[in-house]
């Protein structure tokens, strides 16, 4: 496993556009996925929890090794934890491809390669440490990283690239983010398929 630390001393995390600032409207869905609505970004993560659309980025090296993420210790929900490259939220109708590219350059200063989409995947979790709510439509993506992560360190906190092998080790040593579980389920076929590897 190689690991980076982000330097730097963190400070108010934000999930906003170019030059936004303000309250952070999400789109709430269906279970069809279809938009009906808006809300504010803490408010659809307090419990009973409201479902709304996500994203979560995978991306591998050439070498067949998945990019994580530890989040930053500033961050509102599950400060600290590791997880996958990227995740977050559209912007409301901002296209799920379109958001994943923008934050994982925001959170890591990387531009993806060969990015697709890779299914979408539902779940209802709860924190166990802070009792928000992820009540999710979760847009899959895998791609390649080619260059070297550099951190925002108001939203990242260290990097690591891992094979499955040192994922399950770091799984017993760290704590994950309560999504990570399920939306890795649901994308090994195409990372399997981008890593030409039954390892994943």
């Amino acid at each position: 496993m190689t690991t980076d630390t982000a330097a730097g001393a963190p400070g108010p995390a934000t999930e906003t556009g170019p030059g936004e600032r303000g309250p952070i409207l999400l789109e709430l869905v269906d279970e069809a996925g279809t938009t009906t609505g808006t809300t504010e970004k803490l408010s659809a993560h307090q419990a009973p929890g409201q479902l709304h659309r996500a994203f979560s980025v995978f991306l591998l090296d050439d070498r067949g090794r998945l990019l994580l993420q530890r989040r930053a210790l500033s961050k509102y929900h599950s400060p600290g934890l590791w997880s996958n490259t990227c995740c977050g939220h559209p912007l409301p109708g901002e296209p799920p491809f379109a958001a994943a590219a923008r934050r994982t350059g925001e959170e890591l200063g990387l531009a993806p390669e060969l990015m697709r989409a890779a299914g979408t995947v539902r779940y209802h979790h709860t924190d166990p440490v802070s009792g928000l709510v992820e009540s999710e439509y979760n847009h899959l993506f895998v791609g390649v990283v080619r260059a070297e992560p550099r951190p925002d360190p108001e939203e990242v906190a260290q990097t690591a690239f891992v094979d499955s092998a040192e994922l399950e080790r770091l799984r017993a040593e760290a704590q994950f983010s309560v999504w990570f579980p399920t939306v890795l389920d649901a994308v090994r076929p195409a990372l399997r398929e981008l890593a030409d590897s039954a390892d994943w």
